[in-house]
């Protein structure tokens, strides 16, 4: 069992930057695959961005490539989300989630076994 914290959301303006910090517990952290993803009201969960157990494999879904970043430091069972270039349709909440499949690195939902509860970002215009 993995629990999965996040923090770092808040509110930006546009064209700003956040770090979301997600940390998790137990001692297999660092075998998991790592992903983000966010709800905007109203919408399905979207997927943003993963990472593999090693680090050495990420992806990110096209509405972020280029703008967000996501590293993970396993000696702090934490994994991270650098957003710059923030816009207001960034706005939503952010989740981290942990695969425990060693041997991929997800894109969709359901590949995904624990979440964290969610950490809000609201971007003004």
């Amino acid at each position: 069992q993995v629990q999965l914290v996040e923090s770092g959301g808040g509110l930006v303006q546009a064209g700003g930057s956040l770090r979301l910090s997600c940390a998790g517990s137990g001692r297999t952290f660092s075998t998991y695959a790592m992903g983000w993803f966010r709800q905007a009201p109203g919408k399905e969960r979207e997927f943003l961005a993963s990472i593999s157990w090693t680090g050495s494999i990420k992806y990110y879904a096209d509405s972020v490539k280029g703008r967000f970043t996501i590293s993970r430091d396993n000696a702090k069972n934490s994994v991270y989300l650098q957003m710059n270039t923030l816009k207001p349709e960034d706005t939503a909440v952010y989740y981290c989630a942990a695969d425990r499949n060693p041997i991929r690195v997800g894109i969709t939902r359901r590949e995904y076994d624990y979440w964290g509860q969610g950490t809000q970002v609201t971007v003004s215009s």
